[in-house]
């Protein structure tokens, strides 16, 4: 007799293990989910651009501008470091001459608040700034153009970097 009224008496159901783990799923999916939220709002990554409308419709221009600096053979090396940017133009079209002042454009493809934009002018054969914030770590866009905008070359670079990197279009041989 003890028996059976042992077995009728079963344990309440929050003593039991599944239960619980059946609830950890939701629970840690609402944990998840909070986690999400709070880095989302304490990382605001922005627009890339505010006119992309503008920007879209200027798109001739732009590959104008990227087929001049191809006709002319036109590549740069360039190199961030301590405090420091140093950009080396060379082209291999005889006409070319360069420009006395460069636009220089570092863009993170992702966060607009860390662009940063020079206006370099023209120092020998080089051009080069030495009181820049060199951009953080990882994947950046770097955009160069004459002040007249007749040409521009835009390559990738990786920081932190070790010497030169070379960006620009060389002129297909045909």
């Amino acid at each position: 007799m003890k028996g059976l009224q042992s077995a009728s008496h079963s344990r309440p159901w929050y003593r039991e293990p599944w239960p619980w783990i059946l609830m950890s799923g939701p629970f840690i999916v609402v944990v998840a989910a909070l986690v999400t939220a709070w880095i989302a709002v304490k990382t605001d990554d922005g627009l890339v651009t505010a006119d992309y409308y503008k920007k879209g419709l200027a798109i001739n221009q732009t590959l104008v501008s990227s087929e001049q600096a191809r006709k002319s053979g036109l590549t740069a090396g360039v190199r961030l470091a301590d405090r420091g940017l140093f950009i080396r133009l060379q082209a291999t079209a005889p006409a070319f001459v360069l420009p006395s002042l460069l636009l220089v454009s570092i863009s993170h493809p992702t966060r607009a608040g860390l662009d940063q934009t020079f206006q370099l002018p023209r120092t020998g054969d080089s051009y080069r700034s030495d009181s820049i914030h060199l951009p953080v770590a990882g994947h950046w866009l770097v955009l160069l153009e004459d002040d007249k905008k007749t040409w521009r070359l835009l390559g990738n670079i990786v920081l932190p970097a070790n010497g030169e990197t070379i960006i620009g279009a060389s002129e297909e041989t045909k």
